[in-house]
């Protein structure tokens, strides 16, 4: 968690690009007039015996010209225009008879703008007279001049889209800002471009409202703890949306959730203080699982003083032998060992002596 404060909302390019023109005049373009401005010289050659190499560069540079303007201008009455243009000005600056080769140009400069070559991942939709035709694309598709038009290009690769919801009040009204990121794709280009009109827009938008609304209600606890949830649920609630769309959200993530400084710091406190509460509990429990050890212990040698004394002896042993010290014990506990006779004391002295296990045995050290 962080202090609150404002992030500026980042933009992304649209997965529709709409067309600038009615057209995209494009490389192959060029090539298609170059190759019937080519094949139009060729023929009126051969027609008219054309010698003059002059009037014809001059005819095949403003021919290039025009078609460098459609890159600038690609729509259909620029066309028609260049086509006015081609028929209206050689008659009146040359004194040949380009009536073959101008036919040439006026077919080239109307099949040209039609050729245009779609990206792998991209999606055209095509209108005929005004109406839906059919969606084209990827490779290279045709249209017919004047006839069809490009409503828009459709990318259909997965996008992702950054949205925030700031100063949201949770359940228990407290104000947060959170940032999430939604994945989302174009399933179906017809229905992204047709049936709404900004929807990378209307997708944000909808998250936004969707995700102000889990925030409000849901606790503070509930949206740090239970991230993956909430985000699962506004993906289920805009997908139901922006499915006639043809979109489909894929997932929604949460970025960042921030507090206001001030809770930040109340957040922190009452963590510690239930830390501290949870090890209380857990050293509690452990008291009494050792109490209970304890207790089982003792009843195992309430009814077996033999047990009890061994075990007593073998603790002195062992602290002796570990620390390297000397051991006090009160006289009654040398009683209650029957350690206070002289089999006892010799039996304690046999065991120090000799118990240790790198140390041989008494008649192991007379054999050898």
């Amino acid at each position: 968690m962080k202090m609150l404060k404002e992030f500026p909302i980042k933009t992304h390019d649209s997965p529709v690009l709409r067309p600038r023109g009615h057209f995209r005049f494009n490389t192959i373009s060029a090539l298609v007039v170059l190759l019937f401005v080519s094949a139009g010289m060729v023929v009126q050659g051969f027609v008219t015996s054309i010698t003059d190499p002059e009037a014809i560069g001059t005819l095949a540079a403003g021919a290039l010209a025009a078609a460098g303007l459609l890159f600038v201008l690609p729509y259909w009455p620029t066309v028609l225009a260049v086509l006015a243009a081609i028929w209206a000005v050689p008659p009146v600056v040359f004194d040949v008879d380009f009536t073959v080769a101008l036919m040439f140009l006026t077919v080239g400069f109307l099949i040209a703008p039609g050729y245009e070559v779609i990206s792998q991942w991209d999606k055209v939709v095509i209108l005929r007279l005004g109406k839906f035709h059919r969606v084209k694309g990827p490779g290279v598709i045709f249209l017919l001049p004047l006839l069809d038009s490009v409503a828009g290009y459709v990318d259909t690769r997965i996008r992702v889209s950054d949205f925030s919801a700031e100063k949201s009040l949770t359940k228990d009204t407290v104000p947060v800002h959170v940032d999430a990121l939604a994945f989302w794709m174009i399933w179906d280009a017809q229905k992204a471009v047709l049936e709404v009109q900004d929807f990378q827009q209307a997708v944000v938008l909808s998250a936004q409202t969707a995700l102000r609304s889990s925030i409000g209600s849901n606790n503070l606890s509930t949206l740090l703890s239970e991230r993956e949830s909430m985000g699962e649920e506004i993906q289920h609630i805009v997908d139901a949306k922006t499915n006639p769309w043809g979109i489909t959200i894929i997932s929604v993530e949460f970025k960042e959730i921030l507090v206001p400084k001030e809770l930040e710091d109340a957040l922190s406190r009452e963590a510690q203080a239930e830390r501290e509460r949870n090890s209380r509990i857990i050293l509690g429990t452990t008291e009494a699982d050792i109490a209970e050890t304890y207790a089982r212990a003792a009843d195992t040698y309430k009814d077996n003083p033999t047990a009890l004394n061994l075990r007593g002896m073998m603790m002195v042993y062992e602290s002796i032998r570990n620390k390297g010290g000397l051991v006090l014990a009160p006289s009654s506990a040398l009683e209650s060992m029957n350690m206070g006779g002289v089999a006892g004391t010799a039996a304690l002295s046999k065991i120090m002596g000799y118990a240790n296990l790198g140390d041989p045995s008494p008649d192991e050290g007379e054999s050898k």
